[in-house]
């Protein structure tokens, strides 16, 4: 490959790194090219998944600020770059490899902080943002009911001791 090929593709990956939130790196090893579409299409529209060289993908990272995976671009590599929710590409990761055990997920990037393999099984292992978001909406909606509750729960019984006065005064009346 020619110097200026090797600058474009440089510049390339570093741009991918700076509009990604986060980068997932693995090794493809011993999978064919009908399971690495598949793998894309799982993926979707969350990231984009390439086969990378690993001093291109050095130098890239470097130039784009990120640090931690100096370390893991060993043997063959492929990144995903994760423009939508980290969540969803490390379950689609996750169960990919679950059926396909010679995808390894080897580590990554969020938000600038690096992640081992585990982390990103423990990404993996949430919820989506999306049911976060609802869990978080249920639960201020649940303490505005109950404040709401308490403020007319006290007005309701006293309007139910007022009957029950009346009804016992009725009583008396017809009594006498």
């Amino acid at each position: 490959m020619a110097r200026p090929d090797k600058a474009a593709a440089v510049a390339e990956l570093t741009e991918r790194f700076r509009q990604s939130n986060a980068v997932v790196l693995t090794e493809y090893r011993g999978l064919s090219v009908a399971q690495l579409k598949a793998l894309r299409r799982a993926l979707g529209g969350n990231a984009t998944y390439a086969v990378v060289k690993n001093t291109l993908s050095a130098i890239a990272a470097r130039d784009a600020g990120v640090e931690g995976l100096d370390a893991q671009l060993t043997g063959p590599s492929a990144i995903a770059f994760v423009t939508g929710d980290p969540v969803e590409v490390a379950k689609g990761l996750r169960d990919f490899a679950k059926a396909n055990p010679q995808l390894v997920v080897k580590g990554g990037v969020l938000d600038g902080r690096p992640l081992s393999a585990a982390d990103l099984t423990t990404l993996a292992d949430l919820e989506s943002r999306e049911v976060l978001l609802a869990k978080v909406a249920g639960l201020l909606k649940a303490s505005q009911y109950r404040a709401a509750y308490m403020f007319t729960a006290s007005t309701a019984q006293a309007v139910r001791v007022i009957d029950a006065l009346r009804e016992k005064r009725a009583a008396e009346d017809q009594a006498a």
